[in-house]
């Protein structure tokens, strides 16, 4: 998910996994105003292909992270958002976007209502949201739901990722309750001798945990986790890597303020009530283009030759007319060759369609290809 790059390092804020990272050898980075991991000692490519065949363990502690409280958040919280959260039950998450009054994207978020294994919890939502956005995101929050809502900023918590085939043995070991969990479940619980909010969820398309935990524990989970074979520490460069391949949208780059979800293709995340309610923000735009179609399409591309596409490059058709813009780009180390997610005209996000991404002034032959790059491996319930 989102970040830009903060270049003054006298003011970077660290993670409470910081000295972890330093005694790993890791090579730091400034990364949403804070100094964050971006690799360590193997390198991005390895750490990539472990986790796509163990564990790898991630530090995303940048993100930002915020119980809403109120007589009635749920039904609030739809004020700024196109999902249906009053029916959302507990112990469920669900992924969303917090919209502007033109139909654009300010963010892209999690939302769940956790409760502990007998089903009890509270009724606000906890929400997880871009580092780099948190600040603005919860100012927006803030401003159009005052005297509905309240934000209870959960700064002191760390946020833990274990991702991978190999990620939910590891940490059952641990959680055994985490076994009960399937994609977008979240709860309460108890392991490490302190109070965590588990999702079944990650940024890599594989299985794994997310886990916010008490700053003060943080390292203790961190330790406990990588001491086992099957764990190695990721950093910032695999998990771009990785979120890419399995053909997920980061914002900064695929989506921004004025990228619609109908455009970034994330119509699913606009419920069928609300498209028929038109009671948020954007709506005309959105529901025009949910019956119309829009400008412009998100579409997944696979480089047929030549080098990897990187953003800002342009995408033509096979005449040579320019028809979009590559927003991620990179080289998938499971395909071995470059991949893109980008935006081109309605006409040519057929996938199959054959086009050319424009590398260093070079025309080289790509495809429309359907998402994900590599198959996602969520455990889902039956």
């Amino acid at each position: 998910m989102a970040e830009d790059r903060t270049s003054d390092a006298a003011a970077l804020k660290t993670t409470p996994l910081h000295a972890a990272h330093i005694a790993l050898g890791a090579r730091m980075v400034p990364f949403a105003g804070y100094e964050m991991p971006v690799q360590y000692a193997e390198g991005v490519l390895k750490e990539h292909l472990w986790t796509r065949e163990h564990a790898g363990l991630f530090d995303v502690s940048h993100m930002g992270q915020a119980r809403l409280r109120g007589v009635a958040p749920l039904s609030a919280f739809e004020e700024l958002v196109p999902g249906d959260f009053i029916g959302l039950k507990p112990g469920r998450q669900k992924y969303s976007v917090l919209l502007n009054r033109t139909g654009g994207i300010v963010d892209d978020l999690m939302a769940s209502r956790p409760v502990n294994s007998v089903g009890t919890g509270d009724d606000g939502l906890f929400v997880i949201v871009n580092g780099a956005c948190k600040d603005n995101d919860f100012k927006v929050i803030d401003a159009e739901l005052a005297g509905q809502v309240t934000i209870e900023r959960l700064e002191e918590r760390a946020l833990i990722a274990i991702q991978g085939p190999e990620a939910a043995a590891v940490f059952q070991h641990y959680a055994p309750e985490a076994a009960e969990l399937a994609f977008m479940d979240v709860r309460l619980m108890t392991a490490f001798g302190v109070d965590l909010i588990v999702s079944r969820s990650g940024y890599t398309g594989e299985d794994g945990y997310e886990i916010s935990v008490p700053g003060d524990a943080a390292d203790d989970v961190w330790n406990k986790l990588l001491s086992d074979h099957r764990v190695k520490p990721i950093g910032l460069g695999a998990r771009d890597s990785l979120r890419l391949e399995a053909g997920l949208p980061l914002y900064g780059h695929d989506l921004d303020e004025t990228v619609s979800p109908v455009e970034a293709d994330l119509a699913f995340a606009i419920n069928k009530n609300r498209r028929e309610q038109r009671d948020f923000p954007g709506a005309t735009r959105i529901v025009k283009e949910l019956a119309e179609g829009p400008p412009r399409v998100r579409v997944a591309l696979k480089v047929l030759e030549g080098a990897p596409a990187r953003e800002g490059a342009e995408i033509s058709d096979e005449a040579g007319a320019i028809v979009g813009t590559v927003t991620s780009g990179g080289f998938s180390p499971v395909l071995k060759q470059g991949i893109a997610i980008g935006f081109v005209k309605p006409g040519h996000a057929e996938v199959g369609t054959r086009l050319n991404v424009i590398v260093r002034g070079k025309s080289q032959p790509c495809e429309v290809v359907k998402a994900p790059f590599v198959p996602h491996r969520y455990v889902r319930k039956l």
